[in-house]
């Protein structure tokens, strides 16, 4: 069009974004957003919202925001659109600001809203700030639209707050979909409840849902988490009875489940049947299992897949060596840390967040970069020694017990 004589005009750019949107095109909607401001097209509201909302999706998050603080008109579409780009990206505190700012500037909340800000709370685990939204959806009556319970139940899910969870689910008004059991019945998985994830499970079925290849995962991941490994086997082998098809996802939860269990040979078994090719996960987890119960032969078959697969990380150099060290084969140990070398594989520090007064803090191993990380380590050394006294003794062989 921009090359032929046709007149391009707000319409043709919406649909072109959207277009960018699908395909996560980053480069191009920076060429369109040019485009815009050289056509004068800036002052349409809805050209501004379907651009941010482009930006956030493509993970430009900055540029987003920058977008909508230049908008000379902002709708509830606008804020919406920010709200869920932030939360679905790295700025989950971010969004929840917007959300109340919102309020201060006057505008009305609506069900989207408060889904795209649900949504903040459950990747930051904020479940004050879900507590006092769910409140005003109750007050609001948005507790009647299913998308805004399903992601309270998925919220307090990841808060940790199962029973809430469940509150939310079984009061529920209006008619659960597929997206509500799978939600809840996974909510059983993550606090390793598999019998009440199991029964909800067989619940579908009185209640007239057909389960889908998403509550099949997650059913496997209750009992993985659970150590059901018979309940496990038993449900992936009736899948193909309701009509779906494991997927790689399906194969490796049961590599993991057996592995967990110790049936190695049985998982490698289940890698060897699949009609598709093992992605790296699955190998990763049988190699992981190989650790826990001192499996040498496995882990190689284990690694020289990973290897073959060009898989530079570090965990599966680290699992290997480690296996090796159990069995005292110190020759073959540094045979693997010259394979990180000669590949140039760093191994990635591990870390963990704290939050102390609703603001977080990031540490690294052996971190000194926060301010008073000497009162950190005295304080360290203090628990130490106090355990210590109660008869801990440090674990350093990294063998894990059978049971």
């Amino acid at each position: 069009m921009l090359r032929g004589s046709f007149r391009v005009d707000a319409l043709t750019c919406s649909f072109t974004l959207k277009a960018c949107a699908r395909v996560l095109a980053a480069t191009e909607s920076l060429q369109l957003h040019a485009n815009i401001i050289r056509f004068g097209f800036m002052a349409d509201a809805l050209l501004g919202t379907t651009l941010l909302d482009l930006y956030a999706k493509v993970g430009n998050l900055s540029y987003a925001r920058k977008v909508f603080d230049e908008m000379p008109q902002r709708d509830i579409a606008s804020w919406n659109s920010l709200i869920f780009g932030l939360a679905q990206g790295s700025q989950a505190s971010e969004a929840l600001d917007l959300f109340k700012r919102m309020g201060v500037e006057g505008l009305k909340p609506n069900e989207v809203t408060v889904i795209g800000v649900l949504s903040a709370c459950s990747h930051m685990g904020d479940f004050k700030e879900g507590l006092k939204i769910h409140g005003f959806i109750r007050n609001q009556k948005f507790d009647m639209n299913l998308q805004v319970c399903n992601a309270l139940i998925d919220m307090y899910a990841n808060c940790g707050f199962v029973d809430k969870a469940y509150g939310v689910f079984d009061d529920m008004d209006c008619r659960k979909c597929i997206v509500t059991w799978n939600t809840m019945i996974m909510a059983f998985a993550m606090d390793g409840d598999g019998c009440k994830a199991l029964e909800l499970f067989q619940r579908m079925d009185g209640a007239g849902v057909q389960p889908d290849a998403v509550t099949y995962l997650t059913v496997l991941c209750a009992c993985n988490h659970a150590g059901l490994v018979e309940d496990g086997v038993r449900l992936f082998n009736m899948m193909g009875k309701h009509g779906v098809e494991p997927n790689v996802k399906h194969y490796g939860c049961m590599v993991d489940l057996l592995g967990r269990a110790g049936r190695l040979k049985e998982a490698y078994d289940i890698i060897n049947s699949m009609p598709m090719v093992p992605d790296v996960v699955l190998w990763q987890s049988l190699l992981g299992a190989c650790r826990i119960y001192k499996d040498v032969e496995m882990a190689e078959i284990a690694s020289r897949n990973l290897v073959e697969m060009g898989s530079t990380n570090c965990g599966d150099f680290v699992l290997l060596s480690n296996i090796y060290a159990a069995h005292e084969r110190w020759n073959d140990v540094g045979k693997v840390r010259d394979a990180m070398k000669n590949r140039d594989v760093k191994k990635v520090p591990g870390f963990s967040y704290i939050e102390v007064d609703g603001l977080r803090h990031k540490f690294f191993t052996d971190d000194k970069s926060n301010a008073r990380w000497k009162e950190i380590y005295a304080k360290l050394d203090e628990i130490r020694f106090k355990i210590k006294e109660l008869g801990y003794v440090a674990e350093t062989t990294l063998q894990w017990p059978l049971a």
